[in-house]
């Protein structure tokens, strides 16, 4: 029960986000914004999701990230924990989900790949021109 209430507390403070919905999701809720998945609630803790630019704000004030178990190995992705003292601020609740919304909207990054070296002929032999 006290997950459904912090659930409704959470639900309050984003109100004026527009099409704001929320979804059961493995024991916890997923938070959308249309169609954007920014914000994990579990376990009575919001985590906001993160990208370069906002994560610092997070780790400079204690907040860990968002962990869960897969194939008896911990995973972390890239939500981490919304500070109590924004949790209680709406208006700063608001600033730091935009920017979580905006960091869901950024297309993933894919690594780059290196480029293969020039392949050279094995010792003893001459490439062929």
């Amino acid at each position: 029960m006290a997950d459904e209430s912090f659930k409704e507390f959470v639900l309050d403070q984003l109100g004026p986000l527009p099409e704001l919905r929320v979804k059961a999701m493995f024991g916890g809720y997923g938070l959308y914004q249309a169609d954007r998945f920014f914000a994990i609630l579990m376990d009575g803790r919001l985590y906001f999701r993160t990208d370069e630019q906002t994560r610092a704000a997070y780790v400079e004030r204690g907040m860990g990230p968002f962990t869960y178990e897969k194939a008896r190995r911990t995973t972390t992705i890239n939500y981490f924990e919304v500070p109590p003292e924004v949790l209680e601020n709406r208006e700063q609740l608001a600033t730091w989900a935009s920017h979580a919304i905006h960091a869901a909207a950024a297309p993933p990054r894919t690594p780059t790949k290196r480029a293969k070296p020039p392949s050279r002929p094995p010792e003893g032999r001459k490439a062929r021109a």
